[in-house]
């Protein structure tokens, strides 16, 4: 007779918990600041042949900023995912590189000091929406708040002059920002909590044409007002880049709250559709079609190359290893340089493997805020994740492609690469949102039973004391 221990039946479950991964996190973050300073002191020896003086300055700069976002992120979101603040690092240290090398192709255009202010206070603001946000589901009570004030940031540009075509920036003195970046996080706080409560509406209710199955007015008609007050805001400030941003969000968030495919049809339709009417109606999108169309059309016209045509230049001359840090020319792009198309500069400079390895980054990012979107429980939190995940995969894809002359050219600023204050910001913030999701997601619940324990009773059900084997 073979003797078995049992536990007692009122013993605690084990304790089972993810680790942690912040060692990791530190670790990966160490690795990022020293490649950043890498390639700031390379860039200093191709150019000037000395380190930079302010080397040691920049890099215990970043160094500084990385610890503290890292504490902050292990006092207050102690398992999030430890991937999502190295690769924001690295790519914001990589963006200040290459900005700080066009920087000495333009002397009277430094922009890299005010970058890497514009980071600082980015990263203020992560450290500050880790602390204070805990529960991201906080955010669901102020949907309706959220798309006010999007609507108003988007509205405000309207009043002051254009800047390039395009009236997407308010110029106060000296200062200046662009109200459009940080309209796009609150937009997508309200389609996610507006979704969230209305998902099953959406997905089961209204009249079927053909295959889709089409939500009633009542249900679908807000959000979709929204949708386009917004779309039509920006295009009477010409904005097109952000309204193409917009649309896909609005896409993808509709196809994940209800499950159905046929959207993604429709949108791709819709946008299709309103890309050929806007294209040939408004000028100034019509002439980056046109030099999209044929972008050496200036060349044989005896006009010089345009900066669509210098892009694809320095991309040919980057080949696959690139010429190496400081020795490129893709500063004959122009004023977009250092905005625009500073993946030109990367892929010049850099080469394919290098462009390869950022574009993988930004994959990563994407796909790490994705997965803790759909590790969560909760509708809001899985939409918003996904929401605020696809804000950044549609801005590389829509700028990539323009650079490359894939679509026509937007004037979107690649996140933290590009130079831009209010992008850099946004981008942080949307950083430290996913962050607070995935450590929602990752989080042990004490509420949830664990493998091998029996399910508690509901609490409005009283427990009953009874002895089943005693009853039979």
């Amino acid at each position: 007779m073979t003797a078995t221990t049992t536990r007692p039946a009122d013993a605690p479950p084990p304790d089972l918990r993810l680790p942690k991964r912040r060692g990791v996190e530190l670790s990966l973050l160490v690795c990022a600041v020293l490649i950043s300073v890498y390639g700031y002191i390379d860039v200093g020896l191709t150019k000037n042949n000395a380190v930079p003086p302010d080397a040691a300055g920049y890099g215990a700069g970043l160094g500084v900023l990385a610890l503290l976002a890292h504490l902050a992120v292990r006092l207050c979101a102690p398992y999030a995912d430890p991937l999502l603040l190295p690769i924001a690092v690295l790519l914001n240290g990589i963006g200040l590189v290459l900005i700080y090398r066009l920087d000495l192709d333009t002397p009277g255009e430094v922009a890299a000091p005010a970058q890497l202010i514009w980071s600082t206070v980015g990263v203020g603001l992560f450290i500050a929406a880790v602390v204070l946000l805990r529960d991201h589901r906080v955010l669901q009570r102020y949907a309706y708040l959220s798309v006010a004030a999007a609507l108003v940031l988007m509205i405000v540009p309207i009043l002051f002059p254009a800047v390039n075509g395009a009236k997407i920036w308010i110029r106060i003195g000296g200062l200046s920002f662009q109200p459009g970046e940080f309209a796009k996080i609150l937009l997508a706080v309200f389609f996610a909590a507006y979704l969230a409560a209305n998902r099953n509406a959406l997905a089961y209710t209204g009249r079927r044409i053909w295959r889709l199955q089409l939500p009633t007015g009542r249900v679908l008609g807000p959000i979709v007002a929204i949708w386009l007050l917004s779309v039509v805001v920006l295009v009477l400030e010409r904005d097109l880049g952000t309204s193409l941003l917009f649309f896909g969000l609005f896409v993808i968030m509709l196809y994940v709250a209800t499950g159905r495919t046929g959207w993604i049809a429709v949108g791709l339709l819709l946008a299709g559709a309103g890309a050929f009417a806007v294209g040939s109606l408004e000028p100034h999108v019509n002439s980056r079609v046109t030099d999209w169309l044929d972008p050496f059309a200036s060349i044989q016209a005896g006009q010089g190359p345009g900066q669509l045509a210098q892009s694809l230049f320095a991309f040919a001359a980057g080949g696959m290893l690139g010429e190496g840090l400081g020795l490129g020319h893709s500063v004959l792009i122009g004023f977009a340089a250092k905005s625009d198309f500073i993946l030109a500069t990367a892929g010049e400079e850099l080469g394919l493997v290098g462009l390869t390895a950022i574009f993988l980054l930004y994959g990563l990012l994407v796909a790490r805020g994705y997965r803790a979107g759909l590790a969560l429980r909760d509708p809001f939190g899985r939409l918003l994740a996904v929401g605020l995940a696809s804000i950044i995969a549609l801005q590389v894809f829509v700028i990539a492609g323009g650079v490359m002359g894939l679509i026509p050219l937007t004037g979107m600023a690649m996140p933290f690469l590009a130079q831009g204050g209010s992008s850099v910001v946004t981008n942080w913030i949307i950083v430290a949102l996913l962050i607070t999701v995935s450590d929602s997601a990752r989080a042990p619940h004490p509420e949830a039973p664990e493998p091998g324990a029996l399910a508690p009773l509901p609490d409005r059900e009283p427990a009953l004391d009874l002895d089943l084997e005693d009853e039979r």
